[in-house]
Parts: structure tokens; sequence; C-alpha cells
């Protein structure tokens, strides 16, 4: 037995890390821009990254060092994704650690923001004169990957188990744009003094996101740098399997409706649930195309309960259905079903009252199987195209 309690603090509370974030000038007004996580000794760590096939320089200077390695430092720059940068970019990467002030073990390089321009390596480097390398300021860390991101992600877990002691669980993450359910979908570090086994660790990082990160969608589409990475310390001492990836579950869902929640331009959060599908695979497309649907997020935008549009995608999809067996929810209220097929002005009243909240479910009863699968996801409105036809600026 075990209980989950969520605490104040982000990455300070696990013990053997330490983090910082500072400005050097990538961003303007003062923002903090640059990040790192440390830890005070050598620490396992595990990885998923994009599915994108033009993976970035931090990407592939990640990989060199092979399948299972350690680590003890995580730089994390924003505003310049380093992707498309070539072998320049990954040189880059080293020439920048070579000027780093504190012994560090196969460090860790990870970066966001504008694709195709080389990294200033100056201002990146300036921040080792500006960094607390022993302080523990994970409030900075989170506020310096951000780059469109309305708020901070930060949220920490401390885990109690019934034999005594406790061990704590918590990330910083960035992602607002370029969200689509294909692997990782964002940058998100997770911290832990868990004693996780190094055979483990990209296990249960693909387990937890597979109803995660793996889930959601702000814009259908997956950047060249999207990672997510599970550090352990193991300073606890305890590992108790099933309580860590409860934990981690927990951790990973919450960052993901997180980042739904903070889609660039968006109002409201939307879970779609497609249930009694033939295949769990045709509940996955289901869910994730209706997620992905630029109709269906202009729809959400517009609070417009038009089921035509839910009904057509899922058509599209390609999945087993039929319109005989179909039925359509907003929450509660029941907008399709073979002997409803058109909206009177009650049942069109209410689904628009549901589409006014913050957020909200639309479920989707295929009546073909017994497979179920939920995706998430946020209207699209004006501000994502004003946001994205000005990102280089």
């Amino acid at each position: 037995m075990f209980d989950i309690i969520s605490i104040k603090g982000g990455l300070d509370n696990v013990e053997g890390f330490f983090s910082g974030g500072v400005n050097v000038g990538l961003k303007p007004e003062g923002k903090n821009d640059v990040a790192f996580i440390r830890t005070s000794e050598p620490a396992l760590v595990g990885a998923i990254f994009t599915s994108n096939k033009f993976q970035a320089a931090p990407i592939k200077h990640f990989k060199r060092y092979g399948e299972t390695f350690l680590t003890n430092f995580i730089l994390i720059n924003s505003k310049n994704a380093n992707a498309m940068t070539g072998v320049e970019g990954i040189n880059d990467i080293d020439e920048i650690f070579s000027h780093l002030p504190v012994s560090a073990l196969n460090p860790i390089m990870s970066s966001t923001g504008v694709i195709g321009c080389r990294l200033n390596r100056s201002k990146i480097i300036k921040a080792f004169e500006l960094f607390d390398f022993n302080g523990k300021n994970s409030n900075a860390a989170a506020n310096a990957i951000m780059t469109t991101d309305r708020f901070k992600k930060e949220i920490c877990l401390r885990v109690d188990v019934k034999e005594g002691g406790s061990f704590h669980v918590a990330a910083i993450a960035k992602g607002a744009g370029m969200i689509c359910p294909s692997l990782a979908t964002m940058l998100c570090f997770i911290a832990t003094d868990a004693k996780v086994p190094q055979d483990e660790m990209t296990l249960l990082l693909n387990e937890a996101a597979e109803e995660s990160f793996n889930a959601i969608s702000v814009d259908g589409d997956t950047s060249t740098n999207d990672t997510v990475m599970l550090i352990s310390s193991g300073k606890s001492g305890i590992w108790d399997r099933e309580a860590f990836m409860q934990a981690l579950k927990l951790l990973t869902r919450e960052l993901a409706f997180l980042v739904v929640k903070d889609g660039e331009g968006s109002r409201k959060m939307v879970a779609f649930e497609v249930k009694n599908a033939a295949t769990l695979e045709d509940a996955k497309t289901a869910a994730k195309t209706l997620s992905n649907s630029l109709l269906v997020k202009t729809a959400l935008f517009g609070e417009d309960p038009n089921w035509g549009r839910i009904a057509s995608t899922i058509g599209a999809s390609g999945v087993v259905c039929d319109e005989e067996r179909l039925y359509i929810k907003y929450d509660d209220v029941l907008v399709y079903s073979p002997s409803q097929k058109e909206m009177n002005a009650e049942v069109e009243s209410a689904a628009n009252r549901v589409m006014k909240q913050e957020s909200y479910k639309i479920c989707c009863d295929l009546g073909v199987g017994d497979k179920s699968y939920t995706a998430y996801g946020c209207d699209l409105g004006h501000e994502y195209v004003s946001i994205n036809a000005d990102y280089r600026s």
C-alpha cells in the first residue's frame, strides 16, 4: 500500500537534484531562457523522443552515448531548437559543454524554439557564470524552458510507502504548440529519487506516455525536438514498481492536461472518448483523429454542437463503424443516435451549454466491439494563427 501526495516545489523536493534558470538575452525583457538540472552523483537516464524524421541536434547528441549510460548534467535552452543544423549543430553542443565549469559526466542538452538556426554559443556559455550550480530553483528552470507557453508546468508528487519511507517524482515541462499524439510531444524532464532499475527506465516512460503524452493534440504537428526524459538519483533507496508506476502515470497525465489547457490560443480542453470499437487500434485511431481534426477544433472554438463534424471525422478515420450503431454525446447530452438523427432546439441548446464549459467530454459509442480509448484536444481559434504567423519575431 502507498499514498501519493501532491506537494509544492517541483524538482526542489527530489533528493540529489539541483536546478535553476537564468536570462542570457535569448528572450526579451529579462525572462529566463537557459536552465540546468544537475545531480550530486551520476544518475540513470531514460528518454523517448519525437517520431519526426528530422530529429534535432540535441537528440542526435544524446544518442551518441548509447542505449544505457549515466549522466549528472542537463542543459536546456529556449528560443532556438538547434534543428536542421547538420553536424555543426552537434559540434556546437560539444563546444558549449567544453566551457562547463563543473564536472559533467555525459552532459545532455535539450533545446526548443525556432528551427534552422545555429545556437548562440557565447550567450548560452554566459549562463555558466550566472548559474548557482548548488541551488534549488525549480521555478526558475520551469520558466526558462517556456516558449509560447502561457504558464509554467511544474509538478511534484511524494509517495509514502506502507513499509516506511517515501520517494518523490517531479517534473518541469513545456508545450503549447506543435503538439500531436505521436510519441513524446513536448519537452519534459522528470526527476525521481526512487531507486529505479536501469532496465525499467525507458519501459516505464513508454507505458506512462501511452495514455498521457501520446493521447493529446493541440494542432496535429509533431516537433523535431520532442523529448520526455526520466532521471533517477536513487537517493531514497526505495523501489516499489506499482507505486512508482501509478505516480508516474498520474504525473504525466496531469502534465499532458496542462499542455492541452495551454494550447496556443485555446480556451477549451475536450476529451474524445471512443468506446465499443472493434479493436483497440480502431479506438485509438478514431479518438486521435477527432482530437486532430481542424473542423472539429474550429467547431469547439465556435461552441457549435455540430455532430456532423464528429461523425464524418470518425468515418474518415477508416475504422470499422456503422451509422445505425453510432451514438454521440456531449457530456450527458445525446446529440445523435440511430433513432435521433436530427437535433431539436432543446437538444441543441443543451449541447451548446455543455460546449460553453472550459472542459467537457465528447463520447462516441461505435457499437461494434468492446474496446475503448480517450484522446485529449483543444479548440483552435484566431490567436493560434497570430502566434504562429509571428513566431520568429
